[in-house]
């Protein structure tokens, strides 16, 4: 693959994340397939770089939209060497209170929608023989937290289909990175944050006081939008790039927790655990 002549593809590339990556990769140099549910929202982009970026109509919650984008981005282009799948939500409330809707609203999108774009787009990198698939996560990916477990649903399912799928894929030459950012100063926290309207008075010590932290920090994100498309960029141009990159301290820590929780809990239990297997078969082990 051409550094200098790569074609990308991102989804949700009005705001946020991937409006800082879209600017980056178009900075660059590169060409870009800026997509959104409103592409009037990319229109800054186009009049900037007219000859390098195509802005498509796509809501990733609907198949044939889906199928109409990746379409159109190969009759444009003939090829995608990066798909970024980062067109996502958060959705916040305790387990209890958050209606089926929501929830199914949730899946379709963190979860179907990157699934049903990577699906599509997969054939042309197979006929090439590379490509590099980046599906946006979270910390919340890996460490759920109370009030967000939808969410974090999500992006747990998300994290297990991208970690078979980087198997399935690395002996046809492309690659998949799990991108698991922390806060950022993004419309994440803000317009782009659904709350559950339903409220249970029992969950005001955990997801309540969680939904009023996330409220209050609104605005006061550590992370930097344009320092992670910096280091998204670095880890598509690495020969060897990680499966998973973490964006932010915050990010960093609280995995770092959870992995260091997971082993001790582990350690702890590791008697009960093994002392299921039949006696003929702990001893033709041994």
């Amino acid at each position: 693959m051409n550094n200098t002549d790569k074609v990308w593809l991102i989804t949700g590339s009005s705001t946020g994340l991937g409006r800082a990556l879209a600017q980056a990769v178009l900075e660059r140099g590169w060409r870009l397939v800026a997509t959104a549910r409103q592409p009037e929202q990319l229109k800054e982009l186009s009049d900037r770089y007219p000859d390098r970026v195509t802005t498509i109509a796509l809501d990733v919650t609907k198949p044939q939209s889906i199928r109409q984008a990746v379409e159109a981005a190969l009759h444009t282009y003939d090829r995608i060497d990066v798909l970024v799948n980062n067109a996502g939500y958060g959705t916040m409330g305790a387990i209890e209170e958050v209606s089926d809707d929501d929830i199914k609203r949730q899946f379709d999108t963190n979860l179907f929608g990157a699934l049903n774009v990577t699906r599509a787009v997969l054939p042309t990198m197979r006929k090439r023989r590379s490509g590099h698939i980046l599906n946006l996560s979270s910390f919340g990916g890996v460490a759920a937290v109370a009030g967000y477990g939808i969410y974090c649903a999500s992006k747990f399912a998300l994290e297990g289909m991208s970690e078979a799928l980087a198997q399935e894929v690395k002996p046809l030459g492309i690659k998949v990175t799990i991108i698991e950012p922390g806060a950022f100063r993004t419309d994440f926290r803000g317009r782009s944050l659904v709350i559950s309207e339903h409220t249970i008075a029992d969950y005001t010590e955990t997801s309540g006081k969680a939904i009023q932290r996330t409220q209050a920090n609104n605005g006061k994100q550590p992370g930097d939008p344009d320092k992670a498309a910096a280091a998204m960029i670095q880890v598509v141009e690495s020969e060897n790039p990680p499966l998973r990159l973490a964006l932010g301290e915050d990010a960093v820590n609280i995995i770092t927790q959870k992995l260091a929780s997971m082993k001790a809990e582990l350690e702890a239990w590791k008697g009960v655990s093994i002392r299921t297997g039949f006696e003929e078969a702990k001893a033709s082990v041994g």
